[in-house]
């Protein structure tokens, strides 16, 4: 993802959105939890802390949308890297549909607006 200035968006956006962007960032690859924080920030969503993060995680494990795996590291501490599970593939495939369908929505809503 190309490293872009981060855009101030609502917070209540970027609550209900969040999943969907981690879903969406391990679609490309199983990483850890500082690598996801690092591509949502690069894609312009703006540096989505710790605290957000692992429980938006954590609660995606408990639906059995990811998996997570402690991979041992030769020099410094483990980490935890997370996958898509083929549940976490199908959610995220029928997830990219519906926010096509609403934000095309809202986009046809806001053309309304002048300015």
């Amino acid at each position: 993802m190309a490293s872009t200035q981060a855009t101030s968006f609502p917070a209540e956006w970027l609550r209900g959105l969040t999943p969907l962007a981690v879903i969406s960032v391990l679609a490309s690859a199983p990483m850890h939890g500082y690598a996801i924080g690092q591509a949502l920030e690069e894609a312009s969503i703006g540096k989505v802390k710790g605290g957000t993060l692992y429980p938006i995680l954590a609660k995606l494990e408990a639906q059995n949308i990811v998996n997570s795996e402690w991979e041992h590291a030769d020099s410094g501490p483990g980490r935890k890297i997370f996958t898509l599970t083929e549940h976490g593939k199908q959610h995220a495939t029928a997830m990219k549909q519906q926010w096509a369908s609403f934000a095309n929505s809202i986009n046809q809503i806001t053309n309304n607006i002048e300015g």
